[in-house]
């Protein structure tokens, strides 16, 4: 009686700790949109399960993929650290659709994290952006903003959790710039820079093309592509730009910058050299939406 007695408190010591593991994991919510441009482009679905894949090897994490669209079970957000959008955005961005705003607006004062990419930073100015440069301290705003496809040439990178273990990088994508922040830049950090050359600036790929007047007139200047966040209800934000072309997650640097701001978001700690991932191409090819062949 006596051993079976010390084995069940062993058992059940065993399974608290097991229990209280898991109660302290981070839970992070990527939510990815429904099909959007061609092959290749927009892949919501296959980048936020290619990122759940990497972020299912980092131990306290527990990742949870929504794809096609906004969740439509009412408790997905339940006991979330952070949020990830990657979707389409402007007028159709499932943020500002029904009562979205508000229930994302309620996480945000519990102090949840949420971080956006790319066409997910952009949301109406009047409808999204007040509420954007609260949550994640600017977005994409149209006819101010721009979206012309280039090389980023991320030169020198700051000291910050999410740059920790990224090496400078050259990765040409549909990099937004010249975003809406916060006045004076209030709370904003520049995570990643990079200057577009003159003839980017013409906005001959962007979309609406260019070239626009503002823009222009701003040749030689430093743009932010990624930036962070810390709010005063305590949570945190991020905006990436990038992410238009899904090859480019299989770039080690830009992914672990995405990795590590998806943690830093949940208010996990981000390990000392980053996080660490690989990325095959058979990897790179898998739950890419159904759109046909790239020409």
């Amino acid at each position: 009686m006596k051993r079976i007695g010390i084995k069940l408190i062993l058992g059940l010591v065993l399974a608290g700790s097991f229990l209280n593991a898991n109660a302290a994991d981070k839970k992070v919510v990527l939510v990815a949109g429904t099909p959007s441009h061609g092959p290749g482009d927009h892949e919501f679905n296959a980048g936020c399960l290619l990122l759940k894949k990497c972020l299912d090897k980092v131990s306290g994490i527990q990742a949870v993929v929504y794809t096609n669209g906004w969740p439509k079970d009412p408790n997905a957000f339940d006991g979330a650290d952070a949020i990830f959008l990657f979707m389409d955005g402007g007028g159709g961005h499932p943020a500002v659709k029904e009562d979205h705003l508000q229930k994302i607006g309620a996480l945000m004062k519990k102090g949840v994290g949420l971080g956006c990419a790319h066409y997910a930073v952009e949301v109406p100015k009047e409808k999204g952006g007040p509420e954007f440069l609260d949550w994640i301290g600017g977005y994409y705003e149209t006819a101010f903003s721009t979206n012309p496809h280039w090389e980023g040439d991320i030169k020198e990178l700051p000291k910050h959790p999410i740059t920790r273990g990224v090496k400078p990088f050259n990765v040409r994508d549909e990099w937004y710039f010249n975003m809406r922040f916060r006045p004076e830049m209030k709370g904003v950090t520049p995570i990643l820079i990079a200057k577009p050359s003159d003839e980017t600036r013409q906005g001959k790929s962007a979309s609406p093309r260019g070239p626009y007047p503002h823009i222009v007139a701003a040749g030689g200047r430093d743009e932010i592509l990624m930036w962070a966040v810390e709010r005063p209800d305590g949570g945190r934000g991020f905006g990436f730009t990038g992410g238009h072309f899904h090859k480019n997650w299989g770039n080690d640097d830009f992914r672990k910058t995405v990795l590590n701001a998806i943690l830093w978001s949940a208010k996990a700690e981000v390990p000392a050299n980053g996080v660490r991932s690989s990325v095959t191409p058979e990897e790179l090819d898998q739950n890419l939406d159904p759109k046909g062949r790239r020409k």
